[in-house]
């Protein structure tokens, strides 16, 4: 089993002190989210809550993930970093290629990219990106960024797709291991994303049932695409699961790693920076080192 962290709506200036208890706990990842701006009015319902309110307010600390993921690289040794999820399709794929290859090679290859769409019709509108062929887009900006990344250090890339176009280019530094990529949602469209484009999969909060017909309907698709053999990450964030026993449970299914908040799990205050960090500790006391 793996260990992931996500630190997300925490105050940016706390974010360096949170990977050194992680990575000193145990913890094998942090995960960290993509927020652009908070729209003051929102066209369409928050998918993930009952009521489609969003959970937080403006003010609420969302840094560049790119940024804090190469600040907290620098100040720790083992523990990775990966995006939960960046909203691709609101960035032009070249230039976030050339972000990604940076950070890994800077980073000793410590970096993993987990995509999405994103809800937020004002977020295409207001970046003047197009809401209708996110889809589509995304596919290609995932091929593009795993040209880019694809571990073999600089080398001369092309692409021609229907929304993306370049000739032969070079992208340095470039890593010399493949950066992963994964795909969250749980739709039969990212689902189906998953299992042809990408290196593994991020579920949303999720109880185990919902998880477990994710996980077979990955496993059915993997086959379909003929991707059965190649190593797949499935990463979740359970919901209802708080002991040993419910984690090694879902690792037989196909777990490889868990997105675990311990201030949440033991009731802790979450802004409170000795609670955090209390309870980092605990969780790895608990379970990580269990």
């Amino acid at each position: 089993m793996k260990w992931s962290l996500p630190v997300a709506m925490i105050d940016a200036r706390d974010l360096r002190e949170i990977a050194i208890a992680a990575e000193d706990a145990g913890f094998d990842s942090i995960a960290l989210p993509d927020s652009v701006f908070y729209p003051e009015t929102v066209s369409a319902p928050y998918p993930y809550s009952p009521d489609g309110k969003r959970m937080w307010s403006g003010e609420t600390s969302m840094p560049d993930p790119f940024i804090a993921m190469t600040s907290m690289a620098a100040v720790t040794e083992r523990i990775t970093f990966y995006t939960n999820v960046l909203k691709l399709p609101l960035r032009d794929p070249l230039l976030t290629a050339k972000q990604i290859a940076t950070m890994a090679v800077m980073s000793d290859n410590r970096i993993a990219v987990g995509v999405g769409l994103s809800w937020i019709p004002e977020e295409f509108a207001f970046t003047g990106t197009d809401m209708r062929t996110r889809g589509a887009r995304t596919d290609e900006a995932i091929e593009i960024v795993k040209a880019v990344c694809a571990g073999r250090g600089p080398e001369w890339v092309e692409f021609h797709g229907k929304h993306y176009d370049f000739d032969r280019l070079m992208i340095s530094p470039a890593p010399d291991l493949p950066v992963p990529i994964y795909v969250g949602g749980h739709s039969d469209a990212g689902l189906r994303r998953a299992a042809r484009l990408a290196d593994g999969w991020i579920s949303v909060n999720a109880g185990v049932d919902e998880l477990s017909s994710a996980i077979e309907r990955l496993r059915r698709l993997r086959a379909e695409f003929g991707r059965e053999n190649e190593p797949f990450e499935i990463n979740v964030s359970p919901t209802g699961v708080r002991d040993l026993d419910g984690y090694r449970a879902l690792a037989d299914l196909g777990v490889t790693e868990f997105r675990v908040s311990p201030w949440h799990l033991y009731g802790a205050d979450f802004t409170d920076v000795g609670e955090r960090l209390r309870a980092i500790r605990r969780f790895s006391d608990e379970v990580v080192a269990a």
